[in-house]
């Protein structure tokens, strides 16, 4: 299994600003992906989950309304859509893969954005907001 996140950068207060998480080495829908973040001193936070076999997405307070999580099968990709950005998002943004037990439209927000339940892990993209 091997996630591979890209697309970080430096944007604005108030820009946008697209991560991807290629995924490959295992059935894409049998799995959740989810977007965690780690800022300086402090610890990882869950961003997003998406299941694309059910359509199944949930999204941490913090960023709903502003974040939007999609997949794409064919290409075994997932993307977090990133807008009005704010200097607290600044932080390492990594993918995680968690293997379904059971198909449900709402299997991430039952399943929530706790780390022990994704087992692999990709390395990171850093995203940094500030003018």
């Amino acid at each position: 299994v091997q996630l591979v996140e890209s697309g970080g950068g430096l944007v604005q207060p108030g820009g946008s600003l697209r991560i991807s998480c290629a995924a490959s080495g295992f059935t894409f829908d049998d799995y959740a992906i989810g977007w965690f973040r780690q800022a300086p001193g402090k610890e990882r936070e869950g961003v997003s989950c998406i299941s694309s076999y059910d359509g199944s997405t949930f999204y941490a307070n913090s960023v709903k309304g502003r974040f939007t999580v999609s997949s794409d099968n064919a290409k075994n990709a997932v993307y977090l859509q990133m807008n009005n950005l704010k200097p607290e998002d600044t932080a390492v943004y990594s993918c995680a893969a968690h293997k379904r037990l059971y198909a449900s439209a709402t299997y991430c927000f039952d399943l929530g954005l706790g780390q022990r339940h994704y087992d692999h892990w990709g390395q990171g993209t850093q995203v940094t907001v500030s003018s």
